[in-house]
């Protein structure tokens, strides 16, 4: 998200650089936090990109929020989230993910403030110039440190992931997938785009949308339903073949009786 914007330009708000940062006192750096905006002006917003674009970007993060509940590990995902580091003009990724943090709602990420900046980041791209996503983002996020970024192309149906090599080194290495799923290590996931869906696999299950979840869950209910009435079904039909061998034992009990009764009186007229 967000128009391509060279660095020195000064139109959008910053955050202090962190020597300022340093310098201030609790007070201070509160009322730095609530001064910065939450949201971002129209424009430094990227023109609207239709379906394609929000249906993505809205599914990755349903996908991701997910599993990370799921996984009980403290971590925040985030879209669209005004991002502010030390002294550098403010962005707001379509997606990112930090690792090891609350994951309460938040209006802005001031790095200083959270003490961490982002481990993860995905952009959507759909149309018009790819150089801000594909060149000036990959120079910007590596040299901000954040250890890897994709890019979900939708024109081309297909994902691109770098990686920084090593803590410290700000130049990104592009990743190879490897039969068509790119690993990231961050997530501890891997990711690949089949069908112009962008998939998401935790070893060998495929991470699952709230909606996908819910129709699981549905099919199961009715399964376990439909055994139900089939038990009941069963036990009904043993209950009337008990019901009848009764019966029929009865009726031979009661047909034993009478033949006999009668044995006894022919017996009894040929004495």
């Amino acid at each position: 998200m967000g128009r391509h914007t060279h660095e020195g330009e000064d139109a959008f708000p910053r955050a202090p650089t962190q020597e300022e940062w340093e310098a201030m006192g609790p007070e201070e750096r509160e009322r730095v936090v609530e001064s910065l905006p939450g949201e971002v002006t129209w424009d430094e917003m990227a023109m609207p990109e239709g379906d394609k674009h929000l249906r993505a970007k809205v599914r990755t993060l349903d996908l991701l929020e997910g599993y990370f509940s799921h996984q009980r590990r403290k971590v925040y995902v985030g879209a669209e989230l005004p991002i502010y580091y030390p002294g550098e003009r403010r962005f707001a990724p379509d997606l990112l993910v930090v690792l090891d943090v609350e994951a309460h709602e938040r209006e802005k990420w001031v790095v200083s403030h959270e003490g961490k900046g982002l481990d993860w980041v995905l952009e959507v791209h759909v149309g018009g110039d790819r150089k801000k996503d594909a060149e000036y983002n990959v120079e910007r996020y590596a040299r901000l440190g954040i250890p890897e970024y994709f890019i979900y192309d939708r024109a081309r149906e297909r994902l691109e992931g770098y990686r920084l090599p090593e803590s410290g080194v700000k130049r990104y290495e592009r990743m190879e997938a490897k039969q068509g799923r790119y690993t990231s290590e961050v997530l501890g996931l891997e990711l690949e785009v089949v069908n112009a869906r962008l998939q998401i696999w935790a070893g060998n299950a495929l991470l699952l949308e709230s909606g996908e979840l819910v129709e699981r869950m549905r099919e199961k209910l009715e399964e376990v339903q439909r055994r139900v009435d089939e038990e009941a079904q069963l036990r009904e039909q043993e209950t009337r073949l008990r019901e009848q061998e009764a019966r029929r034992r009865e009726e031979a009990e009661r047909r034993i009786a009478e033949l006999t009764a009668e044995l006894e009186r022919l017996q009894h007229r040929e004495e």
